[in-house]
């Protein structure tokens, strides 16, 4: 005679550590599957292929090395970390909102940031909602601003607990990726190219995210004439891929 068979079913209760949550929820916030646009913009890389200063793997490397050293990925690492620190304090995130609009030099670039800010707050708000996010875009909202997305994120980050180091360096990967992809798209570029500069870029985001949380409102700068200058041009570029 065959013994019975018999099934046992155990319930546990599973928790994520506090690193793989905060992995979990980094890699969902900066997927290009959220809902932000970003492929939409190129932050004017479109007309810097067309008028050939990025033209191949090589001159797409030395195109970023400038924007994250010295551009556009500089300010925005550097409001990543000054909208983190300010998270608790309103007066001091309703300056970030302020000064990150300031420090956009053309149009676009505003719109380019904007616009991603304003899609992130909406979409975290509802899926991973917080009392510090309601604040935050109560604040954006009686302002009369979009909040620009570096500040969005950083202050999301830190009003969910997550770590400045770990939250910033995910965020220049995501930004960088997003450049990438766009040249990539635009040169055009093969994906291992695509994939060896963003290897070779690994040295300078850690410099950028370094330097970023030594920046205050009062030291902040770009020195990017030429990114500028494309970011103007490509307003009025005949064909385009991309919003900016």
């Amino acid at each position: 005679m065959k013994a019975a068979a018999t099934t046992i079913i155990t319930t546990m209760t599973t928790r994520m550590t506090d690193a793989a949550r905060d992995i979990y929820r980094l890699s969902a916030w900066l997927s290009p599957a959220f809902p932000v646009g970003a492929y939409t913009y190129s932050s004017g890389l479109e007309y810097a292929v067309e008028a050939g200063l990025v033209r191949d793997a090589a001159s797409l490397q030395d195109w970023l090395d400038g924007l994250f050293r010295f551009g556009s990925g500089a300010i925005d690492s550097a409001f990543f970390c000054l909208a983190h620190r300010a998270a608790p304090d309103e007066d001091a995130l309703a300056d970030c909102l302020d000064w990150a609009d300031a420090m956009r030099p053309t149009p676009e670039l505003l719109l380019e940031s904007a616009s991603q800010g304003e899609a992130f707050l909406k979409t975290v708000k509802t899926a991973w909602p917080h009392d510090g996010i309601d604040r935050l875009v109560a604040l954006a909202a009686e302002k009369g601003r979009k909040p620009a997305y570096a500040v969005a994120v950083g202050a999301v980050c830190r009003i969910h607990g997550l770590a400045l180091e770990t939250a910033l360096t995910a965020f220049l990967h995501a930004v960088a990726a997003n450049l990438i992809s766009a040249a990539v798209r635009a040169v055009p570029l093969g994906q291992t190219d695509g994939q060896r500069v963003t290897a070779a870029l690994e040295p300078v985001l850690a410099e950028t995210a370094i330097a970023a949380q030594a920046q205050s409102l009062e030291t902040l700068g770009a020195a990017t004439p030429v990114a500028d200058w494309v970011s103007v041009q490509h307003e009025t570029q005949h064909t385009r891929l991309f919003r900016s």
